[in-house]
């Protein structure tokens, strides 16, 4: 009866106000019907209005959570967050490749949503070299696929140059996710390691509620590889659950709010998957 339930790992940050990190991978996982493990790599002092202070986990700590969860558990996929420096890519670089933790989601978290770099040049230059051959899927926003690919994002065409890009230095699968434009519509782009690729559309919603988005959709399609999906199931099931967090919004703080983990997928007809756009 041993490890019969399906186990995630998020390897990250924490949020101390709940919204994003760690705290909305595992209350995403939950809603997802996965268990979720946690590395925590950081700690951090923020709110809705910003983060006001940061503590690095030490990295011999950070080592023996990684030890300690392929000691027990039966990882099935695995997603990265914040890191926040080269040392940390390279030890959790090191520890994907040396521990069973499934299929890997980087959701490289680079550019805060205000603008603010998350990542030093050396920081980025090691998720280049070290975790994008790793991955399974990569979910870049706007921002942080500028600087991966190191070409400028103004439109669809350009989205899917640089996510063409990414996948050469490594990364099977990319998804670009399209939520710093400023159409209503928002297009994220898909493509796979086969060369298919396809683009999902969803009206945007007019809130300040978006808190932790990019932590959600990862940490969703990540629960949804461990739940045996193909990846471009897992990836549109993860985008309609996101949706549905921003669109069912909830009151918490004065700033950015966080998302509505806990709200139910009433509907499927809010996200489109579209082709030759």
């Amino acid at each position: 009866m041993s490890n019969e339930t399906p186990q995630v790992l998020t390897i990250a940050g924490a949020d101390s106000s709940g919204g994003a990190g760690i705290s909305a991978d595992l209350k995403t996982f939950a809603a997802q019907g996965v268990y979720g493990a946690n590395v925590f790599v950081a700690l951090t002092a923020q709110n809705t209005l910003g983060v006001q202070d940061v503590l690095m986990t030490p990295p011999d700590m950070i080592w023996s959570q990684m030890q300690s969860i392929a000691d027990d558990l039966a990882i099935k996929a695995t997603k990265t967050g914040m890191l926040g420096n080269a040392e940390t890519v390279a030890l959790v670089a090191k520890g994907l490749q040396n521990f069973d933790f499934g299929k890997y989601v980087l959701d490289p978290v680079m550019v805060a949503k205000g603008g603010a770099k998350l990542l030093n040049p050396d920081a980025v230059a090691a998720v280049k070299s070290l975790l994008l051959p790793l991955t399974e899927l990569v979910t870049p926003n706007m921002p942080e696929a500028e600087i991966l690919s190191g070409q400028a994002i103004n439109n669809r065409q350009d989205m899917q140059r640089a996510a063409k890009t990414i996948q050469k230095l490594g990364a099977k699968n990319v998804l670009l996710k399209g939520g710093h434009g400023q159409s209503s519509c928002i297009e994220d782009y898909v493509l796979l390691a086969d060369g298919t690729d396809f683009w999902l559309a969803s009206q945007r919603v007019l809130t300040a509620r978006t808190h932790g988005t990019g932590d959600t959709i990862s940490a969703a399609i990540t629960a949804q590889l461990a739940l045996g999906k193909t990846l471009d199931v897992a990836i549109l099931n993860g985008k309609r659950y996101v949706d549905a967090t921003i669109r069912d919004g909830i009151a918490v703080g004065h700033g950015h709010g966080p998302l509505n983990h806990g709200t139910k997928l009433v509907t499927e007809d809010t996200v489109e998957v579209l082709h030759d756009i």
